[in-house]
């Protein structure tokens, strides 16, 4: 059982930065961030492979990063610049299957959630 910790959620206006951390208990192959505003969707972010090859959400491609140390099993995600429409609680999700196989959003580990408000 792995567990996930998420941090550095905050309020911030738009054109701010934000860095979320994602701190794993334990090894996993694929991580990634979803987040879910309210009354909607839960919908992907982004994806890191144990590679660390990464892809993004077109509606954040170009403004955030997503990253990992593999040292600390800590996943990162930088925003910048955040728009109001990224407000948001944020998860943090890995799982010990390739990220290939994890399109669809099934990953077995998943943080609490960290809230992002930005704005205008």
């Amino acid at each position: 059982q792995v567990q996930l910790m998420e941090s550095g959620g905050g309020s911030v206006q738009a054109g701010g930065s934000l860095r979320l951390s994602c701190a794993a208990s334990g090894s996993t192959y694929c991580m990634g961030w979803f987040r879910q505003a309210a009354g909607k969707q839960r919908e992907w972010v982004s994806s890191i492979t144990a590679g660390g090859n990464s892809n993004y959400a077109d509606s954040v491609k170009g403004r955030f990063a997503i990253s990992k140390d593999n040292a600390k099993n800590t996943l990162y995600l930088q925003m910048n610049p955040l728009k109001p429409e990224d407000s948001a609680m944020y998860y943090c999700a890995a799982d010990t299957r390739a990220c290939m196989f994890l399109r669809g959003g099934d990953y077995k580990y998943w943080g609490q959630g960290t809230q992002v408000t930005v704005s205008s």
